[in-house]
């Protein structure tokens, strides 16, 4: 490979370089690279999910986190820090372009299946700003789905730069506050010697084994973990990254178990899990302790700050990956030209009406599905079994990158790479094949059909479409004016990274 003027590869030593020339104004410290990473896994959205297993949620949450969350925070920080342009680059150079493609394809895939999850959620918890009874109605879901989504790619395409900043504070609004809140009233209706809904006593640490089904719902924490490939970037920035990145991991999965296992455990608490619906769970608790006290009119204040965090996200991240797709796909003719083209403003508007079109017949599941939180589960495990193809590809190409350029410049090394890679992989597969298998918490359903839709989303559309378009790419798709993303890759390491 050669750099943009022709001349051999001096910026493969970039990252090293950069980092000794970035000035002091530009590094971070290591807590916060670690309140960067738990802003943006954390969140409320799975504790109802989890909240169905009552005590065993503790180690549900913790399991994966040692087995898939530290694995993929060390392996893509050795990447980041070594090679720029993200996955797409990583499994490229580990492995090649066409699983390179792959890679990116899965990171924006997911998205088809993530946002009709997500606002599932946020349909759910609406309802009990404007009346409850519609948290269980799946034509109300549908709608809520489409109406949102659509607004958001008309924002999206306007190209408007300040959305970026509505989310900056979700953490708090969202997240941080309403967890709090809930966890302390749990507390204290415990406290007042009222009963929990969930037993809290030793035998009931791990969840009760019934076949691999009983341990289906603990796929959904591999999504809930998902994304530090995209914190990894900032490894850069630190001033001893091997001494302080694995000290801001740790710092973060810490704080990030806290608030996945806490409010979890308060809803178990507070509401049964034969009455818990994992779209509306949050709500449910809210409103059912808030009655308690005497304060249920809160009940529509959490349920707004809760749908504004939501939305917040879901407009920052709408254009992101398939802004990366569209890069990648304009360099090396991945998409036919209908999908390459942009609009005024540069947005790949033609892309984001596509997933819109998918996105509707998607929500269209949650008014022919009977129950609206088996829905959500489908729409969540095909989400997470897409996004675990890329993750696969990831550590793959960490360890042969490692054996076919060990010499190559590396601001982070992690510790045991092929024992991390063999750990983070194997759980990788085993959540991706468990996902196959029906629940046994929301069972009473076809078999045959959770298969079907579980099989066609997951490997129709991470493997099979992305196939298609491989195999019948014309030379006409790639842009003349394209650069070797791979090369700019290179060059983009080598810009600071601000601090936040």
């Amino acid at each position: 490979m050669t750099a943009m003027d022709g001349t051999a590869d001096e910026p493969l030593a970039a990252p090293v370089a950069a980092r000794a020339k970035a000035p002091a104004t530009h590094w971070i410290s290591w807590v916060a690279l670690a309140m960067m990473t738990t802003s943006s896994v954390a969140s409320l959205r799975a504790a109802p999910t989890m909240a169905v297993y009552g005590l065993a949620c503790v180690f549900l949450y913790i399991v994966p986190a040692i087995v898939f969350l530290l694995p993929t925070s060390l392996v893509s920080a050795e990447l980041a820090s070594g090679y720029g342009g993200g996955v797409f680059n990583w499994v490229s150079r580990g492995i090649s372009k066409p699983m390179g493609f792959l890679a990116v394809w899965c990171q924006f895939a997911m998205t088809i299946f993530y946002y009709p999850s997500l606002l599932g959620f946020v349909a759910s918890t609406l309802a009990y700003v404007i009346n409850p009874s519609l948290a269980s109605s799946g034509v109300w879901t549908a709608c809520v789905i489409v109406v949102i989504y659509w607004t958001g790619v008309w924002v999206s395409s306007r190209g408007t730069s300040g959305v970026a900043g509505l989310a900056s504070g979700g953490l708090i609004i969202g997240t941080l506050i309403p967890g709090v809140v809930l966890v302390v009233l749990g507390t204290v209706f415990l406290g007042q010697g009222n009963a929990s809904a969930a037993p809290m006593d030793s035998s009931h640490l791990l969840p009760a084994w019934a076949g691999l089904s009983s341990l289906v719902l603990i796929v959904n924490n591999f999504l809930s973990y998902s994304g530090m490939e995209m914190n990894a970037v900032h490894v850069g920035s630190l001033r001893k990254p091997a001494k302080e990145f694995p000290k801001a991991m740790f710092l973060a999965m810490g704080m990030v178990l806290l608030i996945f296992i806490l409010p979890a455990l308060a809803i178990s608490w507070i509401v049964p899990a034969d009455q818990l619906s994992l779209t509306a769970g949050v709500m449910q608790a809210f409103d059912a302790v808030f009655a308690q006290f005497g304060t249920q009119w809160l009940t529509p204040v959490f349920g707004i700050m809760l749908v504004a965090a939501s939305l917040g996200g879901m407009l920052t991240w709408l254009a992101g990956p398939s802004k990366g797709l569209l890069l990648i796909s304009r360099e090396e003719g991945y998409l036919p030209p209908f999908l390459q083209r942009v609009n005024k403003q540069g947005v790949q508007q033609n892309i984001l009406v596509t997933q819109g079109v998918l996105t509707t017949v998607i929500a269209l599941g949650y008014a022919f599905i009977p129950n609206v939180s088996s829905a959500y589960w489908i729409f969540s495990v095909i989400t997470t079994q897409v996004y675990l193809i890329m993750y696969l590809l990831m550590f793959v190409a960490a360890v042969r990158l490692r054996r076919l350029e060990p010499d190559h410049p590396r601001g982070f090394r992690a510790p045991m790479l092929v024992g991390l890679c063999g750990v983070g992989f194997a759980a990788s597969l085993a959540a991706l094949l468990i996902g196959f298998i029906p629940p046994s918490q929301f069972g009473g359903g076809s078999t045959a059909s959770y298969l079907l839709i579980v099989g066609a989303g997951a490997l129709g559309l991470g493997l099979l479409v992305p196939f298609l378009f491989f195999r019948f790419r014309k030379p006409s798709w790639k842009q003349a004016d394209a650069h070797d993303p791979l090369v700019e890759a290179d060059v983009d390491i080598t810009k600071e990274v601000p601090e936040p």
